[in-house]
C-alpha cells in the first residue's frame, strides 16, 4: 500500500488532484491510500507528497506557511527521507526561490530561479494562457515515460517559472516564446500544467509518478 499525502492548505484544486490520482492508481493497479492533510505528522509518514495549487502566488506561499508545522514537515520527509514529491502549477512554482505575482514572495527555494509574468511575443495571444497546448523537448524521466511525442497537457496559468539551471527543466511549451513546462531535480518533480485535466496524458503521468523510485 502506497501512502500518498495531498497537501491541503486552502487550495482550490485538492479534490479533483486527488480524484485523477486515484483513478490513476486503479487503472494502473496500484494499491493506495490517500491523505487530504495539513497534518506536519501525516505528511513525515508518506511515502509520497504531491503539493497542488491554483490562484495567487503569494496567497498559496502565506497559506501553505500558515500550516503549523507543514513546511518543516515537507522538508524532513522530501529532503532528509527522499520521498518523491510532484508540485502542480502554483504548487510547482512555490519551489522556487521567489514569486513576482504582484508583490515579491519568498517561495520555499527547493529550486533556483523565479516565478515572472508570463509576455508572449505575439500581442494577441492572451494572459492566462489557457487550453490545451504541446510539450516539447521533453526529458527522458522516468515521470514523463510513455507521454508519446509532444503530449497535449491542459494549462491554465498567467506566470511561469523560469529557473537559473537550465537541466532541471524536464519539459518545455510554447507560448508565444517559450516557457517551462515542467521540472525535475532528484526526487523533485514538477508541473506548470494540471494532470488532473489533462485526460490521457494526465493519468500516464499521475502512474508514472505513483510508481517512480528516484
Amino acid at each position: 500500500m502506497t501512502r500518498l499525502a495531498i497537501i491541503d492548505y486552502g487550495s482550490g484544486n485538492v479534490r479533483s488532484v486527488r480524484r485523477a490520482l486515484e483513478a490513476a492508481a486503479n487503472g494502473a493497479e496500484i494499491s493506495l491510500d490517500v491523505d487530504l492533510t495539513d497534518d506536519a505528522d501525516q505528511i513525515r509518514r508518506a511515502d509520497r507528497i504531491v503539493l497542488p495549487g491554483v490562484g495567487h502566488f503569494a496567497d498559496c506561499a502565506a497559506g501553505l506557511a500558515a500550516r503549523s508545522g507543514v513546511t518543516e514537515a515537507l522538508v524532513e520527509a522530501v529532503f532528509r527521507k527522499g520521498v518523491p514529491f510532484l508540485g502542480v502549477c502554483v504548487g510547482m512554482q512555490l519551489m522556487a526561490d521567489v514569486g513576482r505575482e504582484d508583490v515579491e514572495t519568498r517561495g520555499l527555494g527547493w529550486m533556483p530561479g523565479a516565478v515572472e509574468r508570463l509576455k508572449p511575443k505575439d500581442a494577441s495571444l492572451p494572459v492566462p494562457h489557457m487550453g490545451w497546448n504541446v510539450l516539447l523537448d521533453m526529458k527522458r524521466h522516468p515521470v514523463l515515460a510513455g507521454l508519446g511525442d509532444e503530449p497535449h497537457v491542459y494549462f491554465v496559468h498567467s506566470y511561469a517559472f523560469v529557473p537559473d539551471k537550465r537541466d532541471q527543466v524536464a519539459a518545455w511549451c510554447d507560448y508565444g516564446g517559450r516557457f517551462v513546462a515542467a521540472v525535475a531535480r532528484d526526487n523533485l518533480f514538477g508541473t506548470q500544467f494540471h494532470p488532473e485535466k489533462s485526460q490521457q496524458a494526465g493519468q500516464r503521468l499521475l502512474a508514472n509518478f505513483l510508481r517512480w523510485t528516484p
